[in-house]
């Protein structure tokens, strides 16, 4: 990325700072042991560092090898099993009418009552036996490894990428500062 500048929610906008920042998270898988208590945590941490606040939701999945190679297959044409996805929502927030599809609210196409929905940042998507494989190799620990991928893929959720050299520079600095600042070792 060429702006270093933060928050990374440009493509977006920002609702005002009130309301919660929630971070749904799902272990759907059994092959490894998933603290998801310890990974949303994690997950507020490096929202509200980015400058994420208010209304906001981000979905953090924990799926198995089969799951995320679909995901793989599906959404990025390679066929087999990988160690996190991203899918961040990139359009702007939702206009009059009725939430999530604009279409009138009642007679009166109004929304009063209702406020603006939350901005919906993404789903990041974790594989942790793919994760297991990989730590050794990589992060060093099972645990080390989850919490650079689930840093990771908040980060791709949020704009950055590793396309080049630069923005790859670029996010493994902001991957290793976040780290250092919220994640805990077991």
């Amino acid at each position: 990325m060429s702006d270093p500048s933060y928050p990374l929610t440009s493509k977006r906008k920002r609702l005002p700072d009130e309301g919660v920042l929630e971070v749904f998270v799902a272990n759907e898988q059994g092959a490894q042991p998933v603290d998801t208590a310890r990974w949303q945590l994690l997950a507020e941490q490096v929202l509200d560092a980015e400058g994420i606040r208010g209304d906001a939701g981000l979905s953090l999945l924990f799926v198995d090898e089969l799951t995320i190679s679909e995901l793989n297959e599906r959404f990025m044409g390679v066929d087999e099993p990988t160690d996190v996805l991203a899918f961040p929502l990139e359009d702007d927030a939702v206009g009059a009418g009725r939430w999530p599809d604009n279409g009138p609210n009642g007679p009166s196409g109004h929304r009063e009552e209702m406020g603006e929905p939350p901005l919906l940042l993404g789903d990041v998507v974790v594989c942790p036996q793919v994760a297991a494989t990989n730590a050794p190799n990589h992060a060093g620990t099972y645990d080390d490894e989850i919490a650079l991928l689930v840093v990771h893929g908040i980060l791709h959720v949020l704009g950055m990428d590793h396309a080049d050299p630069e923005e790859e520079a670029e996010m493994q600095a902001k991957e290793r500062s976040l780290l250092e600042r919220f994640h805990k070792p077991a």
